[in-house]
């Protein structure tokens, strides 16, 4: 796939067939995430992959979109490594930068995901339920699987309606 055409055609999915995703798939995903560029190379990401349908069930609480969770074959949860910070709003930006390319790679793959944001406001408590270690922030969690869905239509802004200025 081209890569301006993934950017265009990519969708959030939110619906999944019950098809298991391979291993070696998800670590075709898991490492275009870690291609992402970062501040000094400080490569901030941490991944917690959930299957395990009680797992998946327990974090589904933590949301009010858990049932795109507790379905979908797979979820990633991606963490931001405090104690390799380099600059805040620069790592942060890399953890989004690490998620477009995951999210661009499941599209390419011809799987469907979906980001969720909303389960931030439950950071601790998602933190606790994975154990994740000390200094491990949570940024999202990618659900991803065989689409059961088509993809809605896209719409942007016209392009003037995003520049402020032309020097």
């Amino acid at each position: 796939m081209e890569t301006l055409e993934a950017i265009r055609t990519r969708r959030s999915i939110r619906k999944f067939l019950t098809d298991e995703v391979p291993d070696q798939t998800l670590n075709i995903i898991l490492e275009a995430g870690t291609w992402a560029p970062s501040g000094m190379n400080n490569q901030p990401w941490k991944f917690v992959l959930i299957k395990d349908p009680k797992m998946k069930e327990e974090l589904s609480k933590l949301t009010k979109y858990g049932k795109i969770i507790s379905l979908a074959p797979v979820s990633i949860v991606v963490f931001l490594d405090n104690t390799l910070s380099y600059d805040r709003v620069k790592d942060i930006q890399a953890i989004g930068a690490c998620l477009q390319n995951m999210l661009l790679t499941i599209h390419a793959l011809g799987l469907g995901g979906v980001w969720i944001g909303e389960i931030l406001k439950n950071k601790e408590k998602v933190a606790q339920l994975l154990r994740v270690p000390e200094g491990c922030e949570l940024m999202a969690v990618v659900a991803l699987g065989k689409p059961a869905q088509p993809p809605g239509l896209g719409h942007r802004n016209p392009l003037k309606d995003a520049i402020i200025a032309v020097y």
